[in-house]
C-alpha cells in the first residue's frame, strides 16, 4: 500500500510538472508569435501613452499586411537612433543652421537595426511625400488629423525646410509628443522587417484599460 501511495504521489508531481511546463511553453509561444506585452519607457507618446503604461502588441498581424497610417507600432529603430545625437543614414544630410541642424527630415536609416525597441505612430508609408511644419506631418500635401498629439513649442526643432519621399517598403514614425520624441525625423523611416507589431490595447494601469 505504501509503495502504491508513493507511486501515486510521484505521478501527481510529474503531472503537475508537465502541466506547468506546458503552460509556460504556451505562454512563451503566445508572446513569441501572437501577442506580446510592452511597457512604455519614455514620454515620446504622451498624451496617448504615459510612461509606465502597458500595451498589448499584435505580432501576427504584420505577417498578413502592412501597418497603416495612424497605427501605433512597436519596432526596432536603425542603429544609432538611441544615441544622444541620433544618426541619420544619409551622409549628405548636413547641418543647415544652429536653430535647425537639418534642412529636411532624415530620408534614409542606417543599414543595420538596433536591438532597442521603440513605440511610435505611423505618419507615412512608402511612396508618400512627407513634410514637417511646427511638428505637424503633412502627407502628400495634406496635414494629418492630429488632435491626439502634444504640440511642439518654440525652439523644439519641429519645422524642416524641405520635404522627403518615403522609400517603398518603409514607414515614417513619429511620437505623439512632438517636441520630445526622437523619431524618423532624425534617424529615418524603417523597413517592414524591423516592425515587431501593432499596439492594439492598453491593460495597465486599470484606469487606462481600453483599445488604441
Amino acid at each position: 500500500m505504501r509503495k502504491d501511495k508513493e507511486k501515486g504521489t510521484a505521478g501527481s508531481l510529474l503531472e503537475l510538472v508537465v502541466i506547468v511546463a506546458t503552460a509556460l511553453a504556451l505562454a512563451l509561444g503566445i508572446q513569441a508569435f501572437l501577442v506580446k506585452p510592452y511597457k512604455i519607457p519614455s514620454e515620446s507618446m504622451v498624451p496617448t501613452l504615459e510612461v509606465g503604461q502597458r500595451v498589448l502588441v499584435n505580432r501576427i498581424g504584420t505577417h498578413f499586411g502592412d501597418p497603416s497610417v495612424g497605427d501605433i507600432v512597436v519596432f526596432h529603430p536603425p542603429r544609432g537612433a538611441d544615441q544622444t545625437n541620433p544618426v541619420c543614414g544619409n551622409p549628405n544630410q548636413g547641418e543647415d543652421e544652429a536653430s535647425n541642424p537639418r534642412p529636411q527630415p532624415c530620408d534614409r536609416p542606417t543599414p543595420q537595426r538596433s536591438d532597442a525597441t521603440f513605440i511610435k505612430r505611423v505618419v507615412g508609408v512608402g511612396g508618400d511625400r512627407i513634410a514637417i511644419r511646427n511638428g505637424h506631418a503633412y502627407r502628400n500635401g495634406v496635414r494629418e488629423r492630429d488632435a491626439y498629439i502634444n504640440p511642439c513649442s518654440p525652439g523644439d526643432n519641429c519645422t524642416f525646410k524641405r520635404s522627403i519621399v518615403i522609400p517603398k517598403g518603409h514607414f515614417f514614425m513619429m511620437g505623439d509628443n512632438r517636441g520630445a520624441s526622437d523619431d524618423s525625423r532624425f534617424w529615418g523611416p524603417i523597413p517592414k522587417a524591423w516592425v515587431i507589431g501593432g499596439a492594439f490595447a492598453t491593460y495597465w494601469p486599470p484606469n487606462r484599460i481600453g483599445a488604441l
